[in-house]
């Protein structure tokens, strides 16, 4: 039997994916790619097949993380992920058509308050073929939202700096203790630079996403033509909530 190859997209915060098509004939897109349920609440996702041929898709849950730089991940199915019911397990999809999901969360009394991600994956397996090359998998991002105290809190642990021709990377290392999803990004983190005690750059990061109780990288680029040790000053600003920390680099 000749080995699958399974292409992974995942919905991502920052960005809407519409879709994926791996092969000519085969396709697959789901609308949302991401669904908040505050508490023991229910949504629908719609599940479309763009391809000239019907489709089965089978439907499971997983856990999600992300890695230092933001990349999507799988993990075991537990925690939040055993708090969702999907149904049907299993939809035929004829060509150019859609189905609908149905999702419910149940947190169990005493959950702990905040934000728990989940996935609900989507995998096809194409009809009337013997010997499936290509299998397709979308990743719906499912947020389930725990009523309670809301904690906020980010710390800066370290930054380092990697430099690429004229732009300086300075990459600082976050830790999210608070229990909800913070997007980082525009005007609420910042990086001051600065040199004999004047601030020579105000830098924002690239926009991205740190979960609940996890690490990330937010990276900023400095294209200036200072060079040689400054001082750098992270500082949050509304929503965001953290400690001002300071660095040391060199530019």
């Amino acid at each position: 039997m000749r080995r699958a190859l399974v292409a992974l997209v995942l919905g991502v915060a920052a960005a809407s994916i519409p879709g994926a098509a791996a092969r000519p004939g085969l396709g697959l897109s789901a609308s949302p790619l991401r669904l908040t349920l505050r508490g023991a609440a229910a949504a629908a996702i719609t599940v479309r097949n763009p391809s000239r041929r019907a489709v089965l898709v089978d439907v499971s849950r997983a856990g999600f993380a992300r890695s230092l730089r933001g990349k999507p991940r799988v993990r075991p199915t537990d925690g939040a992920a055993e708090w969702l019911r999907v149904r049907p397990r299993r939809i035929r999809i004829a060509a150019g058509a859609m189905g609908v999901l149905h999702v419910r969360a149940s947190p169990p009394r005493g959950a702990m308050p905040g934000d728990h991600p989940a996935l609900v994956l989507l995998t096809t397996r194409p009809l009337g073929v013997r010997h499936v090359r290509v299998r397709l998998r979308v990743g719906v991002i499912v947020v389930l939202r725990v009523r309670g105290r809301v904690v906020r809190r980010l710390d800066a642990r370290s930054l380092t700096v990697e430099r690429r021709g004229a732009t300086r990377l300075l990459d600082v290392r976050l830790v999210n203790r608070g229990n909800v999803t913070e997007e980082v990004g525009g005007s609420a983190l910042r990086l001051l630079l600065s040199r004999r005690g004047r601030v020579f750059a105000t830098l924002r990061p690239r926009r991205s996403e740190l979960l609940p109780h996890s690490a990330g990288i937010a990276v900023f680029a400095y294209r200036g033509p200072m060079r040689g040790p400054v001082v750098a000053r992270i500082r949050f600003h509304t929503p965001l909530r953290g400690p001002v920390r300071w660095f040391h680099p060199r530019l």
